[in-house]
């Protein structure tokens, strides 16, 4: 039985595109400090790739551990947290839920490198809700509440608390993630 989080295919290239968005955007403060470590990029482009139907998922879940990899090269917190988002949104084409990781990295990368604190990270996912499609908001209310879910990067742990989790309740609440009420329904 395959976990809540996963999504079928079509669903997780819908939602890659949105996740390499957002990986892209604070793809800078990584590169800043690693300019000729290309792992960040590739991996934001096999992302793309994938969402594009060039790229099978066997072949992205082959490569998703090199963003995470690159992501002990970086110097500072945010360029860390930069390269995290890029390893969330390779992840997809594995499971859908690892969209809303990449975006909270991106959100968790701003808020490391900009003195604005939160209101960088508010206008940081503001930015992330505008450019999802309707195809994509549909795709991802199919994820279950973060922390609701234990099979997957939404279930307890990392993604739940802090910056990460304040980002994806955030997100889930402005795309009327209707998971609570399926489950009250007794449809998983």
């Amino acid at each position: 039985m395959s976990s809540a989080q996963t999504l079928d295919d079509a669903d997780r290239r819908t939602v890659a595109r949105w996740a390499a968005a957002c990986a892209e955007r604070v793809l800078p403060l990584f590169t800043a400090e690693i300019p000729d470590d290309e792992r960040i990029p590739e991996a934001i482009a096999r992302t793309r790739a994938y969402a594009l139907g060039e790229s099978t998922a066997a072949e992205e879940i082959r490569q998703r551990m090199i963003a995470v990899k690159a992501a002990g090269a970086a110097t500072s917190a945010a360029g860390a947290a930069a390269a995290r988002a890029a390893a969330q949104a390779s992840a997809v084409a594995h499971m859908g839920a690892h969209a809303l990781g990449a975006a909270a990295y991106a959100a968790k990368a701003v808020s490391l490198a900009s003195p604005e604190g939160p209101d960088a990270v508010r206008n940081e996912v503001r930015w992330q809700l505008d450019q999802l499609t309707d195809a994509e908001r549909t795709a991802l209310r199919q994820l279950p509440a973060v922390g609701q879910s234990s099979g997957g990067p939404l279930g307890p742990g990392l993604l739940t608390s802090g910056v990460l989790g304040d980002v994806i309740r955030e997100i889930q609440a402005d795309i009327g993630c209707s998971w609570r009420r399926r489950r009250r329904r007794g449809v998983r």
